[in-house]
């Protein structure tokens, strides 16, 4: 099994973000807010079990899995939509795929020394990044 993700990540970069949320159909205002606020990640990982919560002072959003097995995903308050989305092991890297009304949108984690990075994707083309460093590790 690769290394762990568990720890408490502080955000220090987010590329893009504006453009994904516009993909995404967000309205202006959300986006607006959204690309000045900071997300935070807890994430909690036991085996192939995660918890994944991201923080920041707009909102909070919790995700719970299991490597490999599809879950029905609600994202409420990022872009309102529900997809079935499964998350693999790729390596190192965690690879999420989401399907539904929206296609070719998922995400890809990995851990570069204290770095976590995550890049997201939207339509295959549309892509923004965000770096968070490891602030905390559990044990």
């Amino acid at each position: 099994m690769p290394g762990t993700y568990h720890g408490f990540w502080k955000m220090t970069t987010n590329d893009n973000f504006e453009d994904y949320l516009k993909a995404l159909d967000v309205n202006i205002a959300v986006r607006k807010i959204a690309t000045l606020v900071f997300c935070d990640k807890d994430i909690n990982q036991e085996g192939d079990h995660f918890i994944i919560r991201t923080f920041s002072a707009f909102r909070s959003y919790t995700m719970e899995f299991d490597i490999g097995k599809e879950f029905e995903e609600d994202l409420k308050g990022i872009d309102d939509r529900k997809c079935m989305t499964t998350v693999t092991w790729n390596g190192d890297k965690l690879e999420c795929e989401q399907k539904g009304e929206v296609e070719g949108r998922g995400w890809t984690h990995w851990i570069e020394g204290d770095e976590l990075h995550v890049v997201s994707m939207f339509f295959y083309h549309i892509v923004y990044s965000r770096t968070n460093y490891r602030h905390h590790v559990y044990e």
